[in-house]
């Protein structure tokens, strides 16, 4: 029988998987986030799924993407780069050229009318005042200009179901035979990233030690003090690892202690947060801050 702690360990350790593998990154520093929603799969024999969806815009793409994240016990046809797995896929509900035909990066152009967003006329506006109604605070670093992912925050408030993910895309990586049993459009959220910088042995150090100063030199740093660097660096990047699997993991706190008991038991009434949501995009300024 399926229990509480074997969901809780399948998220905690979703960075385990590969190096493609994440946990939701709604703060993801490359991308603005713009929307999210969390999708609960449930099937027979202890099977479960869930599917993260993250709508964000990138600035070094130039596109809005629909990033699904999926986790569980039974995911299919997962993507592969590197030779490595990965548990996201990534989707573009805008037609192309509507949005490329509408934008000077990063920009939305003046006379931008619409995006054509899975065969249907998204309209966007270009009015300050209508962001401004909607409580969407323009940066403009230049004069009456429209960010593109300000547009596209202000266009989901009227098509917000044109950006979701379809059942066929959910169920690219989620066998159909499971049943979605709970969707949530907020939620309160932690993002956990365990980094990946596994000590060095000595013998490797004493490598790397001489291949750097053959390369640069290393300001005629001795071995010494190389290695008393790096075992200092490697025991930082432990404590905050430590600090970070204590605080951020799922497992750690109330919503996904709750989802765990929800894909248990099959009973939606276990999701009862005390938590406020923190998922809007306000709450993550730092998402697409490079």
């Amino acid at each position: 029988m399926l229990s509480e702690d074997e969901v809780l360990s399948t998220l905690d350790n979703t960075y385990k998987s590969g190096a493609y593998c994440f946990f939701i990154p709604l703060g993801n520093p490359h991308s603005y986030l713009i929307d999210c929603r969390l999708n609960v799969f449930r099937g027979e024999n202890d099977k479960w799924a869930v599917a993260a969806e993250r709508l964000g815009y990138s600035p070094r793409e130039g596109i809005i993407d629909l990033e699904l994240f999926f986790y569980g016990n039974s995911l299919i046809n997962l993507e592969e780069y590197n030779g490595h797995i990965s548990n996201c896929f990534a989707v573009c509900p805008i037609e192309e050229n509507s949005i490329f035909e509408s934008i000077a990066e990063p920009y939305l152009k003046p006379d931008a009318q619409y995006w054509l967003v899975r065969d249907t006329k998204v309209i966007l506006s270009t009015k300050k005042q209508d962001y401004f109604d909607n409580g969407i605070e323009l940066k403009q670093y230049e004069p009456d200009q429209i960010g593109i992912e300000e547009a596209a925050r202000l266009a989901i408030l009227s098509y917000r179901n044109l950006f979701r993910a379809t059942d066929g895309e959910l169920h690219k990586s989620i066998p159909k035979n499971l049943k979605k049993i709970l969707v949530l459009d907020e939620w309160y959220h932690k993002d956990f990233t365990i980094s990946d910088s596994p000590s060095m042995s000595d013998e490797h150090l004493k490598y790397t030690y001489e291949f750097n100063k053959k390369l640069t030199g290393l300001g005629g740093m001795s071995f010494e003090t190389f290695a008393e660097m790096t075992r200092a660096q490697e025991l930082r990047n432990e404590e905050t690892n430590k600090k970070e699997w204590m605080d951020n993991r799922p497992g750690s706190y109330e919503t996904w202690q709750q989802l765990a008991k929800v894909i248990t038991s099959g009973d939606t009434s276990f999701y009862n947060p005390t938590l406020i949501p923190n998922t809007h995009w306000t709450n993550w300024p730092e998402s697409g801050s490079l």
